[in-house]
């Protein structure tokens, strides 16, 4: 019977980076966060839409599919260095295969997906950039992200979910590899 439990503890990792690991990190005083669960795709979804506007249209499509979406940033080294030792470890345990790196002016974004329905879809796609600036003030810390997002991700339309959702610009090149 014991066997059973410690079967599942080893099973634990593999359930998603989104909620238990990044939990920890959210509500610190130096971490800005955005949390989106399913009910609220579900919502998002449900919104009228002008039927002439194709990119919203394709929005609300992507919209429908996806299970969670968690932004962690800070320009905390401290906090930095701890979250990609939490990362570095699922990455490790999850089957995760790096998609593409980014590099560009001193930042660096890595891509890490988990497979999904064909090779255009995956079932998780997990961000990590470090060295990055917020805006066009120069004078502001480099800030590291941690984008993780969960569903059924078409990497062809990633583009206009981060548009829309207004999330950093290099998280629209995943869909160019």
């Amino acid at each position: 019977m014991k066997y059973h439990y410690i079967f599942l503890l080893a099973l634990f990792p593999l359930f998603g980076l989104s909620q238990p690991l990044l939990d920890k990190f959210k509500n610190m005083e130096e971490v800005s966060s955005v949390v989106v669960d399913q009910n609220m795709f579900s919502l998002l979804s449900k919104i009228e839409v002008d039927p002439d506007d194709p990119q919203t249209k394709e929005f609300m499509a992507m919209a429908r599919s996806l299970k969670s979406l968690t932004v962690l940033i800070t320009a905390n080294s401290n906090i930095e260095r701890d979250i990609k030792s939490s990362i570095d470890q699922y990455l490790k345990s999850s089957g995760m295969e790096e998609l593409m790196q980014v590099e560009d002016k001193g930042s660096l974004a890595a891509f890490y997906t988990k497979p999904g329905k064909d090779e255009h879809h995956v079932s998780e796609l997990l961000m990590w950039g470090t060295g990055l600036q917020r805006g066009a003030d120069s004078t502001k810390d480099k800030e590291a992200i941690v984008l993780s997002l969960t569903g059924d991700i078409d990497l062809r339309k990633i583009g206009t979910l981060a548009q829309k959702m207004n999330l950093p610009q290099v998280v629209g090149r995943a869909g160019q590899k």
